[in-house]
């Protein structure tokens, strides 16, 4: 399952039924899950774990050092969840001191030429369509897409099953259950289409609805729409999340 070209460091751990493509370059302290595929011309570094059943395409780079002035060689790690398939050419740095981890879920896709740079969170089931580019910090909750070509800045949060458009700027925080697309980024109401596939319930869709109404499409304050929502919102926990999301946020919420 190893081809004769490629080189692994001996102190590199590889699960059961593992295959490593031509020239591909694994090195010390890497773990690689069982039934994992490693693609021609992958390189892999640093303390990185990649989780079982994992596919990782021709020219994919990860765990390397990351782009980051003031890292300075100390010991920090990416790990990647099982049955992620990381595609050709995508890179992913490992997480500086500020953070220690760099982090793909389970069940993530990240297509061609996307990029995730250090201290990123990626929550389980997450899609980076082509050419995605992730700065340092960011985090992406479990079920988010984000169509090709989208640049998004250092600290911003994506709240779980949010859509973002593609060619869009991401300068802030985009909540919870939306679509948002353009530049400048603006949201579109609700991912109807995201949260009916994903089997959410008719009357959870319509509480979220409302709630954006009142927080994104009203004459009330973040603070008062938060206030009216909280009483209606303790018997639907996903607007529950929504409220949270939004009073967390330290960069802003997208309106």
């Amino acid at each position: 399952m190893i081809h004769p070209s490629a080189v692994i460091d001996r102190h590199a751990e590889l699960g059961t039924a593992v295959s490593v493509g031509p020239y591909a370059i694994i090195g010390p302290n890497v773990t690689i899950g069982d039934q994992t595929e490693i693609g021609p011309h992958v390189v892999i570094e640093g303390d990185t774990v990649l989780g079982r059943r994992c596919t990782v395409a021709s020219g994919a780079v990860l765990g390397t050092a990351p782009q980051d002035r003031k890292y300075r060689s100390e010991a920090t790690s990416l790990v990647v969840g099982d049955r992620t398939i990381i595609r050709e050419y995508v890179t992913i740095n490992r997480g500086t001191t500020a953070r220690g981890t760099t982090q793909v879920g389970c069940d993530c896709f990240l297509m061609a030429y996307a990029h995730v740079a250090h201290d990123c969170t990626l929550e389980d089931g997450v899609t980076l369509a082509n050419a995605v580019q992730l700065a340092g910090h960011v985090l992406i909750e479990a079920n988010a897409t984000i169509s090709g070509l989208t640049p998004v800045h250092q600290f911003v949060r994506i709240g779980t099953y949010a859509f973002v458009g593609g060619g869009s700027r991401v300068p802030q925080d985009v909540p919870p259950y939306a679509r948002a697309a353009g530049n400048p980024l603006r949201l579109y109401g609700i991912n109807t289409v995201g949260l009916t596939r994903a089997g959410f319930a008719p009357e959870v869709r319509r509480a979220l609805k409302h709630a954006y109404r009142l927080l994104f499409n009203s004459e009330l304050s973040t603070l008062d729409a938060v206030e009216t929502l909280q009483p209606e919102a303790e018997h639907v926990p996903e607007v529950m999340r929504l409220l949270a999301f939004v009073t967390a946020s330290e960069r802003g919420v997208l309106v």
